[in-house]
């Protein structure tokens, strides 16, 4: 029984995890391009995307509520189908939002106390970037809107095919080619905003073609999105915030530990992503579930997701830890940025465990749809705890950017059993409901 749950969901996130990876190598291929061009341009983007990935994450982690909400809807036996046009309008308006947000917090950069050397580059990023986010929230709506469907092979295959063209991209405009001239950190910006408005309009055709589209109005859907996806929104800000704000902080020190600090990221965020491809496939599989009042499914679906995202993360743990020089050496080959990264990732492996424990969880909470819990552990986790610890660490102690990590690791294991006390908590609760239904 258990290796059905198992292959259940395996079926779902595997794509899923080929086109996390593709989404997140995307992000890498910056990281690498930039590094080649300089230090100071792998700093001045590290700081613009630690600004922008708090402003986009808020639109993102709503509109990445639909597969639970959908996946809840056909296990009530409803047709999810008439719920695409209310999706991309919701999208559209969050993409208007975030680019004005984007838009307004440019005259605030002079006043970060950043290293001026880097501020052109910073706003150069910036305002380019802020006209991408259509494609980005019109590509992330489409995506979470078949994988409610379980349609979840040609999106992910889509987006690792745009990793070689954000990379060839990326380096036709950083370094330049022919009549294009070389643009540093704004080429950067360019290659992302083509990269995604083409993965965007591709996906929307898709659906039009893979689903049948039908035209319907209803305010509830709208209600479920705000119910579900504001907390688990609010969440994914608070923790991007609290991982960004390092950045920043560290950055006003020096533009090397931005650089390092992004490097380290990066590092994890792949890792990340197979957890996270399992989490969204357990929060469909759950919210089938849930809105089919079946709690043993449920349960071992849980159960499964918990199981697989811990263990692939000690895994990965292991093996960033054997490797970790090389694995940095692939973004720089500076020698004071690679001896101030290595013993980050060494901390780096145990906050991965944990990691993968709290997206699995904040998984499960989205297919029951009670986010809120989510958002609450977050903010303890990464306030309350992280960033005053780290701060403590940083620079009363002297540990600078190591630090914040200790910050990170102490944050991670509190979130997590938080989570797991909520969770046991309210399964209670559901099974004795479902049972006298």
């Amino acid at each position: 029984m258990r290796n059905f749950y198992i292959r259940d969901i395996l079926n779902i996130a595997t794509p899923i995890i080929f086109g996390n990876l593709g989404f997140i190598l995307i992000g890498v291929g910056d990281v690498i391009v930039a590094g080649r061009h300089s230090t100071d341009t792998l700093a001045a983007i590290s700081i613009a995307t630690a600004i922008i990935n708090c402003i986009m994450m808020f639109g993102i982690g709503i509109i990445s509520s639909i597969s639970a909400i959908l996946s809840n809807y056909r296990g009530e036996g409803k047709s999810a189908e008439k719920y695409f046009y209310p999706s991309l309008k919701f999208a559209l308006i969050l993409s208007l939002i975030s680019s004005l947000l984007i838009f307004g917090f440019m005259p605030l950069i002079d006043k970060l106390g950043l290293e001026a050397r880097l501020i052109p580059a910073i706003k150069d990023y910036f305002w380019v970037t802020a006209l991408s986010t259509f494609g980005a929230y019109i590509h992330c709506m489409a995506k979470e809107f078949l994988q409610a469907f379980e349609i979840v092979v040609f999106p992910n295959i889509l987006t690792v095919f745009c990793i070689f063209v954000n990379v060839a991209l990326n380096i036709l405009f950083v370094f330049g080619y022919g009549p294009i001239p070389s643009m540093g950190a704004i080429g950067l910006a360019i290659a992302s905003l083509l990269t995604r408005y083409f993965m965007g309009f591709v996906l929307v055709w898709y659906c039009y073609k893979k689903v049948k589209i039908e035209h319907h109005k209803d305010k509830n859907y709208y209600k479920d999105l705000i119910k579900v996806g504001m907390p688990a929104s609010l969440a994914v800000m608070i923790e991007f915030i609290g991982f960004n704000a390092i950045t920043i902080i560290m950055g006003r020190v020096s533009g090397i530990y931005a650089a390092a600090h992004n490097i380290v990221c990066t590092i994890t965020s792949v890792s990340f992503m197979v957890p996270l491809a399992i989490s969204n496939a357990t929060a469909v599989k759950v919210g089938y579930a849930n809105g089919a009042r079946y709690f043993k499914s449920l349960r071992n679906y849980a159960k499964t997701g918990i199981l697989l995202s811990i263990g692939f993360m000690a895994v990965s743990a292991v093996f960033v830890a054997i490797f970790s020089e090389g694995i940095v050496k692939l973004f720089t080959m500076d020698k004071a940025l690679i001896t101030v990264c290595i013993p980050i990732v060494y901390s780096l492996c145990f906050f991965q465990v944990f990691d993968g424990l709290q997206v699995a969880l904040a998984g499960i909470f989205k297919g029951i749809k009670y986010t809120k819990m989510v958002m609450i552990a977050n903010f303890v986790g990464y306030w309350i705890i992280s960033i005053p610890f780290g701060s403590y660490l940083a620079f009363i102690k002297k540990l600078n950017l190591l630090g914040f990590w200790y910050g990170l690791i102490i944050s991670a294991i509190v979130l997590c059993t938080i989570m797991i006390i909520t969770m046991v908590r309210k399964f209670n609760i559901l099974e004795k409901d479902f049972n006298k239904g």
